[in-house]
């Protein structure tokens, strides 16, 4: 299995030592640098060619990197969940956004999913968008088409639970779960998970 190359971003040395540990765990994922600030990471990134790097924050570090035509997924790793912060990252063509709370195992399954080129982000940060995008969510399909597993797929998505978590709330296989989610999306006329738990949250059955 080719494994994706990460280069992490963080002027905290104990943060990244942190993340690099996590990350080392999963056999898809590794770590193959890490950057103390912006003006590192950039420099990092157009030799070694990321296909994500992980903990960026400030615009001019994405401009920079847009500019410098480095191809590799951005997705921010930041403590503030202030909605400013959020959608000016997303703004400018960041592909995540997540908060440095955030658990383990919803950290790994984000990295994932932004790796596929799905936006990502913190399970808190949905209500931010949903009121952001408000005009470009406001589809109306029809829930008829959901089987009760699909519709329980939804609310648990809209509710911030990854796939594993899904997995054993309703005791079945994650690949099980991957199937809902794909049919699910698929019927209701969606992009991504992300804009599935928006959509929930809108129409109110995120409960």
């Amino acid at each position: 299995m080719k494994k994706a190359n990460i280069l992490l971003v963080d002027d905290h040395p104990m943060l990244r030592k942190g993340l690099a540990q996590l990350i080392s765990l999963e056999d898809n994922l590794a770590v193959i640098g890490e950057a103390n600030s912006g003006e590192e990471a950039i420099a990092l990134a157009i030799k070694i060619q990321p296909d994500l790097m992980k903990g960026l924050s400030g615009i001019d570090t994405l401009n920079a990197l847009k500019r410098a035509e480095v191809s590799s997924k951005v997705v921010i790793f930041s403590v503030s969940d202030s909605e400013t912060d959020v959608l000016q990252a997303l703004k400018f063509n960041a592909d995540g956004y997540l908060l440095k709370d955030s658990e383990p195992e919803e950290l790994i399954e984000k990295i994932n999913l932004a790796l596929t080129g799905e936006l990502v982000i913190s399970s808190p940060l949905t209500q931010i968008l949903a009121r952001s995008l408000r005009p470009a969510v406001q589809k109306k399909p029809s829930l008829e088409r959901l089987t009760i597993r699909e519709l329980q797929n939804l609310k648990l998505i809209a509710g911030g639970k990854t796939n594993k978590e899904i997995a054993k709330k309703l005791a079945i296989t994650e690949a099980t779960v991957k199937v809902h989610v794909k049919n699910l999306l698929k019927k209701l006329g969606l992009k991504s998970r992300v804009e599935a738990a928006i959509w929930a949250v809108e129409n109110n059955i995120s409960h």
